[in-house]
């Protein structure tokens, strides 16, 4: 038998410096790809930005309007006070301010779920039961109480004593917005976990 022929258009056929120079070609070509990928995909970094910026015009739009008479549009936390008052170092404080807005973060997702339940009551014309969630509310401004953070006390203590939903929602959305503003970062990676968390149920 004679020896196989390989097919006229081969690659291997091909002279070795033509070979050489279509694989730089291809590894180029690739590399463009995966830098044009790169620089297209936002990067934490911008999505942080975009996080706060959003939130600062959520307070600016909300405290200036619906929600102007709380007067807390121009309010910022001070570490100091709470350094002095409590007696502890604004290391800690600073821990314990990131925990606070990780817990308020997630218990927004707790209000919402009782507001549900509460549209639900409010369409069958049924008895609207507060009483859950404003018992989150009562344990959300413990901690902002402790921590001297103004304005999310004056914004719990409305979910605590309004029944108006519409109204009740804003201040939900008033409350997320000025965690954002205490700490971007925390409320970033807390708002990352959950979205991964909740991706890993779905996908359960």
């Amino acid at each position: 038998m004679g020896a196989s022929v390989a097919p006229e258009n081969s690659f291997l056929q091909l002279p070795p410096h033509i070979i050489i120079y279509i694989v730089k070609l291809c590894y180029i070509a690739r590399m463009f790809s995966k830098l044009k990928l790169v620089k297209n995909k936002p990067s934490q970094y911008n999505e942080k930005e975009m996080l706060l910026k959003n939130a600062l015009d959520v307070l600016d739009t909300l405290l200036s309007n619906k929600l102007s008479h709380l007067d807390i549009k121009n309010y910022h936390y001070d570490a100091s006070i709470a350094v002095e008052e409590l007696g502890i170092d604004e290391e800690l404080v600073m821990q314990l301010l990131d925990d606070y807005v990780a817990q308020t973060i997630k218990s927004i997702l707790q209000f919402e779920e009782h507001m549900l339940i509460l549209k639900g009551s409010r369409s069958k014309d049924q008895s609207m039961d507060y009483t859950p969630f404003r018992e989150l509310a009562h344990k959300n401004l413990g901690v902002a109480r402790n921590l001297r953070i103004k304005d999310a006390e004056i914004l719990l203590y409305e979910l605590m004593k309004k029944d108006d939903l519409e109204y009740l929602i804003t201040c939900l959305e008033a409350l997320k917005a000025c965690s954002i503003r205490l700490s971007p970062e925390c409320a970033y990676n807390t708002l990352k976990l959950i979205e991964v968390k909740n991706s890993l149920l779905k996908n359960y």
